[in-house]
């Protein structure tokens, strides 16, 4: 496998992975009692930075294993000319520990849609910026 068709085939991963998370968070607004809006969310922020990290990985852009939203987002900033329009992602970043421990704020039905629709934002930029690279992207 030469070096393009792998870091291709990392960055499909990074995404097969992003879109897992946005599809769990939507179908979990669908349980009729006791939704897990504070999981909604993580999964959110998952989805977004899981793409971040897909772009990242195609302009060779080492990054640490973070969930650092804000920090992901600096990291794209040299390879990147979209990252102005992402920077309510940051937002995103709490979740990955909301969602993990107890004590943390509560996460509302508002605040998981409105996660939702920010990983869904950045779902949309990073996909554009992808293709414009070369990736090729079936599906959703």
């Amino acid at each position: 496998m030469s070096k393009p068709e792998k870091i291709n085939k990392i960055v499909k991963q990074w995404l097969e992975y992003a879109e897992e998370d946005l599809r769990l968070a939507k179908h979990a607004l669908k349980l009729s009692s006791s939704c897990p809006y504070k999981l909604i969310a993580f999964h959110a922020q998952q989805c977004a930075e899981k793409y971040l990290k897909a772009f990242l990985a195609l302009r060779k852009v080492d990054f640490p294993y973070t969930h650092n939203l804000s920090l992901l987002l600096e990291l794209c900033v040299p390879v990147a000319d979209w990252i102005e329009d992402l920077q309510e992602a940051k937002a995103l970043t709490p979740y990955a520990v909301t969602a993990r421990y107890p004590g943390r704020d509560k996460v509302t039905k508002k605040d998981a849609l409105e996660a939702i629709a920010i990983a869904s934002k950045v779902r949309k930029v990073v996909r554009k910026a992808l293709k414009r690279e070369g990736i090729k992207i079936t599906g959703v």
